[in-house]
């Protein structure tokens, strides 16, 4: 291969990885593993959930069907991106739209063909899912409430498929995943504030486009008010060892983000906010090594259950 075709095919894979949004990705195969570790399979050995192969297939299935998600919704978005984020515009047009469809189909029939190698419901679990990415990214996302609504569902859903896989139906994890949900959510709204010229221009009917920027900013004061709920859930009816330490932390980072919220009109103080919020999201997935003390103190639990 010449030197010219090998900076083509560079070039191409680095548009194809900014599509698909690759690093978010890798974010989401540790937070799976992470869950499966110390929440969904908290019996097993450390070494036992990595060396499951079942498990790693619903994993590589969720990535493949997360990164069509991202294809797709980049085929739809083109136009809003043109005006909300014109530099990773100009990176991701590396790529034609047809080869983003076809490897958006491609990833698509891995997926629930990976997937069926566990079971036939995971399988099931996966069309569902794919079709729900493309309903959302063709329809639902244009809509206020459902679209933020379905955005964070399709956040959380990978790690259901894991949780339907561990059959592990405790209480806490249901307040984990309420605790994500609302974390989201909020990311979401933040995010539509970002965006709002983009969304104007393309008939986008966010919450921030349809009731203002003021309504947007007290959902989220609602929702930050919410996240109360799990986090005193977690603190005093649950063992969840050092995330404690987490909890308290994303409180007070939830209290700062809605100062700022109020102190600021402008895209670019929303853009920080926003980036703030997925730090902060970004710290509660590694925060679940915190759960089990022992892992932190002793490395236990790598062999021995």
């Amino acid at each position: 291969m010449t030197e010219r075709k090998l900076k083509y095919f560079f070039i191409k894979f680095i548009s194809l990885f900014s599509v698909v949004r690759g690093y978010n990705i890798f974010v989401i195969v540790i937070a799976q593993y992470l869950a499966s570790i110390f929440i969904f399979a908290e019996n097993e050995t450390i070494l036992e959930v990595l060396l499951d192969a079942n498990l790693f297939l619903i994993v590589f299935s969720s990535t493949l069907a997360i990164a069509g998600g991202y294809i797709i919704n980049n085929f739809y978005d083109s136009e809003k991106d043109l005006i909300n984020r014109p530099h990773k515009l100009m990176l991701d047009k590396l790529v034609s739209q047809e080869f983003k469809l076809r490897v958006y189909f491609s990833l698509n029939f891995f997926a629930v063909v990976f997937s069926f190698i566990v079971s036939w419901h995971a399988a099931a679990f996966f069309a569902g899912y794919i079709f729900l990415l493309w309903f959302y990214s063709h329809k639902l996302k244009k809509y206020p409430f459902i679209g933020n609504l379905t955005a964070s569902l399709v956040a959380v859903l990978p790690f259901f498929s894991i949780l339907m896989y561990f059959q592990n139906f405790h209480s806490v994890i249901f307040v984990h995943a309420a605790l994500v949900y609302l974390f989201v959510l909020i990311r979401e709204l933040i995010k539509d504030l970002t965006s709002i010229k983009g969304d104007l221009a393309n008939n986008y009917r966010t919450i921030s486009v349809v009731y203002g920027e003021s309504f947007a900013k007290h959902c989220i004061s609602f929702l930050s008010v919410l996240v109360l709920i799990p986090c005193w859930l977690l603190m005093n009816k649950y063992d969840v060892g050092y995330m404690n330490y987490f909890l308290y932390f994303a409180l007070f980072i939830l209290l700062l983000i809605n100062i700022m919220l109020y102190k600021t009109d402008a895209t670019f103080g929303y853009k920080k906010i926003h980036v703030l919020m997925k730090i902060l999201i970004l710290i509660g997935i590694f925060s679940i090594l915190l759960i089990d003390a022992q892992v932190i103190h002793y490395g236990k639990r790598l062999l021995l259950p």
